[in-house]
């Protein structure tokens, strides 16, 4: 009886082990081919594109709206009296008109974020489409598509997830208070929203719904490790952001640096879930129409030829 526990035991044990090797090696070799493909010139255009989308709305916003919001902006501190005091006594130091300096910049630190939100959304609703488009156009050409999402299905699962994740959050916001948690717990849940979506928009044209709720199944974990690790690269911008917030002199040159590392890693993120996803999908329809956890819409005519030429 001792024996064939050890056996069973050893058996399990080499079977999750059979079952980890392909998906580390499809985890790393996404990996590397998402880093690679962030130096396709259509990668690089696509990262940019954010830049010049600021640079055409501020120039636009600013022709019309800057003398008047900088008006506005000029009495709210003038019509504190606190202000007044301080203004005054920066004067009388030798500083000089400090509102004047002051009002511009503070109209700029606050129109920057809604600028800089809008151009990043505008951007994300065509970049994960055409990332993974590329992917499939270069790599998975002979990939049968079965449009399993369709865009409607893609928004109303984009917001459901949202919305889970956001509850999530609340939920959670006391754990926050422990110091290795607030560490830990926000990134879970960012991780699971960006695998949820762009794991979604990845397979949404090429899998049909019973083959993307098997590809969740089969790789929920590394899906999620996706997602976390690339929700802690996209912490990296944020460091950025502060620093140009902190060194005003230098707010022109780093903030546009945050929005292009942003896009970048939003692309290589969407890079990286197209690779692994669309390999998964391709590797699943390899596997025999009977196999025990294979969809029943997983096989294809590349599959069932094996097949008959084993059975023959």
């Amino acid at each position: 009886m001792l024996r064939e526990r050890q056996a069973s035991r050893t058996g399990e044990g080499e079977e999750r082990a059979a079952r980890y090797a392909p998906a580390m090696k499809l985890f790393l070799d996404s990996f590397w081919r998402a880093a690679a493909y962030c130096l396709h010139p259509r990668v690089m255009f696509l990262s940019l594109l954010p830049l010049a989308i600021m640079v055409v709305l501020s120039l636009g916003l600013g022709y019309f709206y800057w003398h008047p919001a900088l008006d506005w902006v000029g009495r709210m501190l003038d019509a504190s009296a606190f202000l007044r005091g301080v203004w005054g006594w920066l004067q009388g130091i030798g500083v000089g008109d400090a509102k004047s300096v002051m009002a511009p910049l503070i109209l700029l630190i606050a129109a920057t974020p809604l600028v800089v939100l809008g151009s990043l959304l505008l951007v994300a609703a065509f970049m994960g489409p055409a990332l993974s488009k590329l992917v499939a156009q270069r790599r998975f050409a002979h990939l049968e598509r079965k449009h399993g999402g369709s865009v409607a299905m893609s928004i109303a699962w984009s917001l459901g997830s949202t919305l889970l994740a956001l509850l999530a959050l609340v939920i959670s916001l006391p754990l926050w208070l422990i110091p290795p948690l607030i560490l830990v717990v926000p990134p879970l849940i960012w991780g699971w929203l960006t695998y949820r979506v762009m794991a979604f928009d990845a397979l949404s044209e090429h899998a049909s719904s019973e083959e993307r709720r098997e590809i969740f199944r089969r790789h929920r974990s590394w899906l999620l490790g996706i997602g976390v690790l690339t929700g802690y690269l996209g912490a990296a911008p944020s460091i950025v952001w502060a620093s140009g917030v902190l060194f005003a002199a230098a707010f022109v040159i780093l903030v546009p640096l945050a929005i292009w590392i942003y896009t970048l890693v939003f692309a290589f993120a969407s890079l990286w879930f197209a690779h692994y996803c669309l390999a998964a999908l391709e590797s699943m329809r390899r596997e025999p129409a009977s196999g025990p956890s294979a969809p029943t819409a997983g096989a294809t005519p590349l599959a069932s030829g094996d097949d008959a030429n084993q059975n023959a």
